[in-house]
């Protein structure tokens, strides 16, 4: 959630910015404002709305400085308008601070300050902090470090915060607890600051990325200082960022979200790339070896995941049931870690994230670790959260994925999975030598037979045609299928706000049944395997009863082709492996029905990227 940027160093201050939102604003699009500290003093530009309507409202008004922060917000505490969009400034206007995150505690802590004669602008906790800040340097006489840190110590919740002093021009002071931040060193004392990556690439790729309870002074003259709550100094350990600026345009494509559904023969094979070795007919997952032992040997699997990564999880069910013969239990995050479930240190706990900063799979991470179990980490973001805080693990090797709606992301866990329950399954022996060779055989040919599934896309867009004014839709799998149908469901919903729901095929018969009729869009995915006839079955009743099918069908199919009113081909693969087909179409299908409905397809309503905040 909320997308923060900042910069102190030799250069103007407000295109860095601009630039830096554009790039961040996947991550919250409610409202957008930037503050610049120039030797007139400190300007203030914030509204409502994207961050071109930020663009709009400076209109040509110079902003010159060289110290500057910036943010994109998706509202949590107050509504989307002028006065709640950050930045937030103190009663005198020395103090201006931008923040992601949520102060828990902020409505005792703003009784307080009102007590003592603070007045409130908005309905942010945001503002809350500003003022914090500033009522411990009046009273305190300190400076502005030491007043971040003194105020954080009296703060519950998460937070990633940036704040400006007019009277400490050349300085920005940033601080986190559970919510991003990374610092980009560039050259001549200029330095950047980010929730994550993607502004500062086309800066520098040195970069540092904040811990939890660190707080970082950039000065312009004196580089960069970091210390922890305790004021305790702390040395930084710089890395190189591998991201190409090029990942991170359209490149031709009209939307990001296109542009990553096309970007999965390429995601999946670097998914897999240096993993699965063909010739020696072996797998090998660098990140987790360690554990592999532990792995082999769980008498339980748990995988915990929000959203699209949860779809994945389930899929991983399927997979580590099947291969490795562990039984696994896939977990909403959100929920976890409030029904006080049983986690043995016997247990191997999965983490899946594309972000691997989502504050609900974190909290859960921290819950198993407590109780001893061992965390296996899927994420795409180097030097993320859950990559740090995770025992072990892997990461997906996707690429920068802009697009709010995940696409690359869900086909690339499903890929790790797939390895990952594979090589577990091969090294326990409940895969015979033959079956698995085949399967990597199999799993390797998947980038090509994807690329082969992008070319039904004109079929999929005069599909999308015929139903974009659908207003509810039901999608039915089973085995492997299903958490395919939940996923295909979710994307409908997220970017063309048509109702849709995912449901077990033979599920349908037990409620969702009642829903059918001549307007309702019946998706399913009927490829060949173990469940075919019963599949078939069920596009019987639902056409018995005068619904519309599409249908996801293997290559040649003749007896769906003469029930459906469409079909969609994929090409023939192994059960388990399915997914990773049949997935494309119903992604291609979403976009162009939001297209076609007008809708905003990379930036949806009310949702962000990283939900970084419970």
């Amino acid at each position: 959630m909320c997308g923060i940027v900042g910069y102190v160093g030799g250069k103007e201050a407000y295109p860095i910015l601009i630039s830096g939102l554009k790039r961040l604003e996947y991550r919250g699009y409610d409202s957008a404002g930037i503050a610049v500290l120039s030797p007139d003093g400190l300007a203030v530009r914030k509204c409502k709305g994207r961050v071109s309507d930020l663009e709009a409202h400076v209109n040509g008004t110079p902003m010159p400085g060289t110290t500057g922060i910036g943010h994109t917000r998706w509202a949590t505490h107050g509504e989307p308008n002028d006065v709640n969009a950050h930045p937030h400034v103190s009663a005198n206007g020395d103090l201006a601070l931008i923040h992601n995150g949520i102060i828990e505690n902020y409505a005792p802590l703003k009784e307080e300050l009102i007590s003592r004669g603070y007045r409130f602008k908005s309905e942010t906790d945001t503002e809350v902090l500003v003022h914090l800040i500033d009522d411990i340097q009046r009273k305190e006489g300190t400076d502005l470090p030491e007043s971040v840190r003194l105020a954080l110590e009296n703060v519950v919740g998460a937070y990633a915060i940036v704040v400006m002093d007019r009277k400490h021009p050349g300085m920005l002071v940033a601080a986190r607890k559970s919510s991003p931040l990374v610092i980009g060193i560039g050259e001549e004392g200029d330095h950047y600051l980010a929730s994550d990556a993607t502004p500062i690439v086309e800066h520098t790729r040195n970069v540092v990325y904040m811990e939890d309870g660190e707080i970082a002074i950039l000065d312009k003259e004196h580089g960069l200082r970091i210390r922890n709550i305790k004021n305790q100094e702390k040395h930084p350990s710089i890395q190189a960022l591998e991201i190409q600026l090029e990942a991170l345009e359209k490149g031709g494509f009209e939307h990001f979200m296109l542009k990553e559904i096309y970007e999965q023969p390429r995601s999946i094979r670097d998914s897999m790339r240096g993993r699965l070795n063909l010739a020696q007919s072996d797998i090998v997952l660098g990140g987790i070896k360690d554990y592999e032992k532990r792995m082999v040997n769980a008498k339980r699997i748990l995988i915990v995941a929000c959203g699209t990564s949860w779809h994945a999880g389930m899929v991983g069910e399927y997979l580590f049931e099947e291969f490795a013969r562990i039984p696994v239990e896939v977990e909403y995050a959100s929920e976890f870690r409030y029904r006080n479930p049983v986690i043995n240190e016997e247990d191997i706990v999965i983490a899946i994230s594309q972000s691997g900063e989502t504050a609900d799979t974190l909290a859960a991470i921290e819950l198993a670790k407590g109780r001893g179990a061992t965390i296996i980490g899927i994420c795409n973001v180097v030097g993320s959260s859950i990559a740090r805080v995770t025992h072990a693990g892997s990461y997906t090797h996707a690429g920068p994925e802009i697009g709010v709606a995940s696409t690359k992301a869900f086909t690339a866990q499903v890929t790790l999975l797939t390895l990952m329950a594979l090589m577990i399954g091969h090294r326990k022996g409940t895969i015979n030598g033959a079956k698995f060779q085949q399967l990597l055989m199999e799993l390797d040919a998947i980038p090509a037979k994807v690329e082969r599934v992008l070319k039904t896309e004109a079929q999929v867009k005069y599909i999308s045609e015929i139903y974009k004014d659908a207003r509810n839709a039901l999608y039915l799998g089973r085995g492997y299928s299903f958490p395919v149908a939940l996923e295909g469901a979710l994307k409908l919903k997220e970017i063309s706000y048509i109702h849709a729901e995912g449901y077990p095929a033979a599920e349908m018969k037990h409620g969702p049944i009642a829903l059918i009729d001549e307007e309702m869009p019946v998706i399913v995915i009927a490829t060949q395997g173990a469940s075919y006839e019963k599949v078939v079955s069920n596009i019987q009743e639902v056409k018995a009863r005068k619904g519309k099918v599409i249908a996801i069908v293997t290559e040649g199919d003749t007896v769906v082709k003469g029930i459906a009113d469409h079909v969609i081909e994929i090409p023939d693969t192994a059960d388990a492996l399915v997914p990773l087909l049949a997935v494309v179409p119903l992604q291609l299908f979403s976009y162009h029905v939001a297209v076609m409905r007008g809708c905003n397809v990379d930036q949806p309503r009310n949702l962000a990227k990283s939900v970084t905040v419970e």
